[in-house]
């Protein structure tokens, strides 16, 4: 899976998504940001913003900056954002594998089912952490594969499709934390029937 395969897949997912994708996802994304705890003048990425579901989540009292590799779903945010989410909130079309940030950019870093989505999960995982400020904290909700049968199988039958549906659909979360030197905080299952992951780790 390359750049320009996540490109088309999600310019087709973008008009849909909210619709497809907004409720299964909401409850992960809704206890990512209450575990961040903000203070007031904090700067915040977030990797893979897509069409910004997200960002009426965060306080007004904080600057958010959202990332995409997708045109098609940037597009939907800006106009869901356009009046509709007091703050700060700045949107980039931008591949989370090559940021053109300074290091030590941001306070927190949130990325949200994104890891399986990019082709090199570990050069977005470094730039993350040459972005965000030592200490920092990172939080990546993603699904990770599972050990159990039945799902196992859905993501052996994924695997040939993997260009078209946009995302790695086997990527083991032992597999992410040996490539990915991360110092995590806790672990928590979430969405439905936990099939989900949020890790919440400081910048080492």
């Amino acid at each position: 899976m390359d750049e320009q395969s996540v490109i088309k897949a999600y310019k087709r997912y973008a008009r849909n998504y909210d619709r497809i994708f907004g409720k299964i996802f909401d409850h992960g994304r809704r206890v990512l940001i209450n575990k961040m705890g903000f203070t007031a003048g904090q700067r915040i990425l977030e990797v893979g913003v897509g069409t910004g579901l997200s960002l009426p989540m965060y306080p007004p009292d904080i600057s958010v900056v959202g990332i995409d590799l997708s045109p098609h779903m940037l597009w939907v945010a800006r106009n869901y954002i356009n009046g509709n989410v007091p703050g700060t909130r700045c949107l980039s079309l931008m591949d989370a594998q090559q940021m053109s940030f300074a290091d030590n950019s941001f306070d927190k870093v949130a990325v949200m089912y994104v890891v399986t989505v990019v082709p090199h999960p570990e050069w977005m995982m470094e730039e993350i952490r040459r972005v965000c400020k030592p200490g920092g904290d990172i939080f990546v909700l993603n699904h990770f594969s599972n050990h159990r049968l039945v799902p196992r199988m859905v993501e052996t039958a994924l695997l040939p499709f993997q260009n078209l549906i946009g995302f790695h659909p086997r990527y083991s979360m032992e597999q992410f934390l040996r490539q990915n030197p991360l110092q995590v905080v806790d672990t928590r299952r979430v969405n439905l029937l936990g099939f989900w992951t949020l890790i919440h780790a400081r910048n080492n």
